[in-house]
């Protein structure tokens, strides 16, 4: 087994585990990161939107 797939494995592992340890704790980091991703999606369009307006 190589080395990327040890290291996978052990993120997904511990991810679980947040996940059934924390549920709470993991939804709002869910939350979050869509928070933060929605947010920068939002920044892009305007700046393409002023681009082209």
């Amino acid at each position: 087994m190589n080395v990327k797939k040890i290291v996978l494995l052990a993120v997904v592992a511990l991810l679980l585990f947040y996940l059934i340890t924390q549920p709470q704790q993991s939804a709002n980091a869910v939350q979050g990161l869509l928070g933060a991703l929605r947010d920068g999606a939002e920044a892009i369009i305007t700046f393409v939107k002023s681009l082209f307006a």
